[in-house]
């Protein structure tokens, strides 16, 4: 299988190449590297069956290799990154979806595009079904992100209808795991970061508001049980172990050994969701898939990661 990945240097993307390499499948990483780092694919590097071409997916990119399927994975994800880059965001969410699409229906290959659980926005149905349209507010300061999925999906299905492209949705509920940035403003790699360093952990609002946290490992599991799949239109892929965000903050400072950090409160931000929880009665049904790594277990794995990175930095 030959498979070109956007956004493959970063967090999710980096892990898939991982994954994909091992099957033995060739990969073109395409990243511009604005949030994608090389360190995550360094170990990629002289790989026979792996390349990457720095380019910024929003303009047009000729890739004169055969492709079997395109993964459109190239966005900044974290509220600190897309607020830093609102219109690069819009631009590869927009601009950037239509030449991976392009490049899909030049070479005949399979597409899936990289969605989130964002299109829903502050969720009035919950748990959220892909049914639901969601709720989202078009010119808040998130709608950078939440709108260009959205227009993100609307184009994947217009290609699907109109040029017959075969596609896949992933709508991705929060993900954590090795190789995340813990500057990049995300829940659990900023309490991770806080608790290592002895900072309190800033927790926003009263921190009743929900998330659903997924390891890294399940989610790339989910994604090619879905890139294997025949199922054009979205499905969600997250975990539906569903956890006040307070409860999170005291389970990674029960996951860092001597950790004395206290727990700060601060005001929410604008258009925050007061509960995120995937439904996935279809992912189960359809892809016979749900995730098997605990949160305990994952955030073990996490903060030892995070651990060595950070000795890494402190060392140079």
């Amino acid at each position: 299988m030959r498979v070109l990945v956007t956004g493959g240097a970063g967090f999710i993307g980096s892990h898939l190449c991982d994954r994909l390499l091992a099957e033995g499948a060739t990969v073109v990483c395409v990243d511009n590297l604005i949030t994608g780092r090389l360190a995550n694919i360094a170990h990629l590097q002289g790989h026979p069956g792996f390349r990457l071409t720095r380019h910024d997916i929003s303009k047009p990119l000729e890739v004169p290799e055969p492709v079997d399927y395109v993964l459109h994975f190239a966005s900044p994800a974290s509220p600190r990154d897309y607020l830093k880059y609102p219109i690069q965001t819009l631009k590869v969410g927009s601009l950037g979806t239509l030449n991976a699409l392009g490049i899909a229906k030049a070479k005949q290959a399979k597409f899936l595009l990289a969605s989130t659980s964002e299109v829903y926005g502050d969720p009035q149905v919950h748990p959220q079904p892909e049914s639901y349209w969601g709720h989202v507010n078009p010119v808040g300061p998130r709608s950078v992100y939440d709108e260009a999925k959205r227009f993100a999906e609307a184009l994947t299905m217009a290609y699907h209808r109109e040029h017959q492209i075969d596609t896949r949705i992933a709508r991705v509920f929060n993900t954590y795991g090795p190789r995340m940035r813990l500057d990049d403003g995300r829940a659990i790699p900023t309490f991770i970061r806080q608790a290592l360093k002895g900072e309190p952990l800033t927790v926003y609002g009263q921190g009743s508001q929900t998330r659903s946290f997924c390891y890294i490992d399940d989610l790339v599991e989910g994604i090619r049980r879905l890139m294997d799949s025949s199922i054009p239109d979205p499905v969600n892929l997250g975990n539906p172990d569903e956890r006040p965000i307070l409860e999170i903050a005291k389970e990674v400072l029960a996951s860092v050994d001597g950790a004395t950090s206290r727990i700060e409160f601060h005001p929410l931000p604008q258009d925050d969701p007061k509960q995120r929880c995937p439904d996935m009665t279809k992912t189960r049904h359809r892809l016979g898939w749900q995730p098997t790594i605990t949160l305990h277990q994952g955030l073990e794995r996490t903060v030892v990661w995070f651990a060595q990175d950070l000795r890494l930095r402190s060392s140079r």
